[in-house]
């Protein structure tokens, strides 16, 4: 569920939001999710990779750990009382066979429109 909290175009992967002064930093803020595919789901995806391409099922499954980690990150941000999220980066680590955590993780600070 998408954050309506946060502007997301005050969402980088940037250290400066152009147009922006950054006026607090809040420290560091993440997002975790641990995911895995179904045993049906990863029969599906066998038969996608026997035909080659794009295994969509795994795709999908990737998408959507990223964005429910970043949803994450968001929420852990508003929570500290940023407006913006500045060196946003990803990085997953296989936990178990079949079983990912995706992480994503920046910094949360207050920014202000820079004035004209």
């Amino acid at each position: 569920m998408p954050s309506a909290l946060m502007d997301h175009n005050l969402v980088t992967t940037a250290f400066e939001l152009p147009g922006h002064r950054i006026v607090r930093t809040l420290g560091v803020v993440r997002g975790i999710t641990v995911r895995s595919r179904s045993v049906l789901g990863n029969i599906g995806a066998g038969i996608q990779a026997f035909f080659g391409g794009n295994i969509t099922l795994y795709t999908n499954l990737c998408e959507h750990a990223r964005e429910e980690a970043y949803e994450i990150m968001i929420q852990h941000a508003v929570e500290k009382g940023a407006n913006a999220v500045i060196g946003v980066r990803y990085d997953a680590t296989e936990i178990a066979a079949g079983i990912t955590e995706v992480l994503a993780y920046g910094t949360a600070v207050v920014v202000e429109p820079l004035s004209a």
